[in-house]
């Protein structure tokens, strides 16, 4: 497998950001992050006790009600602990809308390719405007980048 992987998706919310990938199989609240580390403290949620800070975060969708969205995704970009970037596979109006607000790059209808190249730790690289993901196994970082 090449060290470097490029794949197309589509833009929900422009911008660009890198890190280390965080992967989840569950749908994520926001407000069920810790707003002071960015950790996740849904028990028994795929994340429990790992931080979206700095990180490009992988998810199925999200959840939770609009308020709680916004509040909890608000609290964690104020604190510096927000992920730099999110891909996900299913958009529903709650967590779109509140990622637009909050002006983080969003994307989905990514190449199926992608969920099985990409794993924890790989450095990524968002460019939602131009629909693009990059993926460097060679940089994997492992945490926050």
């Amino acid at each position: 497998m090449a060290d470097r992987l490029e794949f197309s998706c589509r833009c929900i919310s422009e911008g660009a950001g890198e890190g280390a990938a965080l992967l989840s199989k569950d749908a994520l609240c926001f407000a069920l992050c810790d707003p002071t580390t960015g950790t996740v403290i849904e028990k028994g949620h795929a994340l429990d006790c790992q931080s979206v800070a700095g990180r490009v975060l992988v998810m199925p969708t999200g959840k939770g009600s609009s308020v709680v969205q916004a509040d909890g995704l608000y609290r964690l970009i104020i604190n510096g602990v927000a992920p730099r970037a999110v891909v996900i596979e299913r958009p529903e109006p709650v967590l779109v809308s509140t990622i637009i607000a909050m002006e983080i790059p969003l994307v989905d209808e990514v190449d199926a390719a992608f969920y099985e190249a990409v794993a924890d730790g790989d450095y990524v690289v968002v460019d939602a405007t131009a629909g693009k993901i990059t993926v460097d196994k060679s940089a994997a970082a492992g945490g926050e980048a």
